[in-house]
C-alpha cells in the first residue's frame, strides 16, 4: 500500500489515496492504530483517506490515531488540497472537499508548481449546545464553568463539524495538558468526547493555544480548534474577527466573517514523505 505523510503546522496524518488503494471498512478501525503508531508504523496523528466523491470533487474519509472516525480536520484537509493538485488529481485552484456530508472550500495558492499555502472556507460555527454536542441547561454554552478533576474552568463550547471546548487561561505554555486533556475528553459533559483548547489572549489580534484532541492527545496543532477558538474569543469580546493563532507547530490566520457567520482559516500544507508498506 502506498502512503504520503504529510503534515500542517506539525499535525501530521497518513494519507492514502481511497480511490487507488483498496482497503476494506471494516478493517480501517485496525489499520489505522497500525500506521499512526509512532514505533511500530508509520507514525501520525490519524490516517486520512483521499476518495472520490460524486457530492464534491474528493472525499476525506479521517480517522484519529485511536481508530475512531472523526468529522473534520483543519490541518488535515489543507493537506488533501495540496495531495490532490500536487499529484494531478486536479488542475483547479479552487476545489470542494467533503467530509462527514458536509462540504469545504479550499482555494489553493500555488509555489513553483507545488501548493504552498490553503484557505479554506470552514463554514459557520455551531453554538447550540445541542448541536456541539455539550449537556447544559443554557441554549448556548458561553463561559460557562466546569468543574474538572476539583477545579473549576470556565468554557466556550463550539462546533466547527466536530466539538471543542475552548478555555481561556493564563500560562498555557507551562500547563501540564497531558494531566487534564484526557478528564475533559471524556468529561460527562460531552456525549461523544470533545476536543480541548486551553487559551492565552496575548492581544486584539493574537491568541496562544494548546490542543488535547480527542482519540490522539495534545497535538503540535488543530485548525478546526483555531476556528473554534477565534469565535469563542470573539464571541467573549476578547479579540478581533481575524486573529493569528499561535500553536506549538507554527501559526495559523482565522478570520470569523461575522457578517458572512463564515470562518476562513489559512495556513501551510506540506508533504514531509512518501512511501510504500
Amino acid at each position: 500500500m502506498k502512503f504520503t505523510k504529510m503534515q500542517g503546522c506539525g499535525n501530521d496524518y497518513v494519507y492514502i489515496d481511497g480511490g487507488m488503494e483498496k482497503i476494506l471498512q471494516e478493517e480501517k478501525p485496525e489499520l489505522v492504530r497500525r500506521l499512526s503508531d509512532r514505533h511500530f508504523g508509520i507514525g501520525g496523528d490519524g490516517v486520512i483517506f483521499i476518495n472520490p466523491s460524486d457530492e464534491a470533487d474528493f472525499e476525506m474519509e479521517m480517522y484519529n490515531a485511536d481508530g475512531t472516525r472523526a468529522e473534520m480536520c483543519g490541518n488535515g484537509i489543507r493537506c488533501v488540497g495540496k495531495f490532490v493538485y500536487d499529484k494531478g488529481l486536479t488542475d483547479k485552484t479552487d476545489i470542494t472537499v467533503i467530509s462527514a456530508g458536509k462540504v469545504k472550500y479550499l482555494t489553493l495558492f500555488i509555489r513553483d508548481g507545488k501548493v504552498d499555502t490553503v484557505k479554506v472556507n470552514m463554514g459557520a460555527p455551531e453554538f447550540g449546545a445541542s448541536l456541539v454536542p455539550v449537556v447544559s441547561e443554557m441554549e448556548q454554552v458561553i463561559d460557562e464553568p466546569i468543574s474538572v478533576q476539583g477545579r473549576e474552568y470556565r468554557m466556550t463550547c463550539v462546533s466547527m463539524g466536530n466539538p471543542h471546548a475552548v478555555v481561556f487561561m493564563e500560562g498555557v505554555e507551562k500547563l501540564a495538558i497531558e494531566e487534564i486533556g484526557p478528564y475533559f475528553e471524556s468529561h460527562e459533559r460531552f456525549p461523544r468526547r470533545t476536543n480541548t483548547e486551553f487559551v492565552e489572549v496575548l492581544d486584539k489580534n493574537t491568541v496562544r493555544m494548546r490542543v488535547w484532541e480527542r482519540g490522539t492527545g495534545e497535538t503540535l496543532a488543530c485548525g478546526t480548534g483555531a476556528c473554534a477558538t477565534v469565535a469563542a474569543c470573539v464571541l467573549n469580546g476578547l479579540t478581533e474577527e481575524t486573529v493569528t493563532v499561535k500553536l506549538l507547530g507554527g501559526d495559523l490566520t482565522v478570520t470569523w466573517d461575522r457578517e458572512e457567520n463564515l470562518v476562513y482559516m489559512t495556513g501551510p500544507a506540506e508533504t514531509v514523505f512518501e512511501g510504500e508498506i
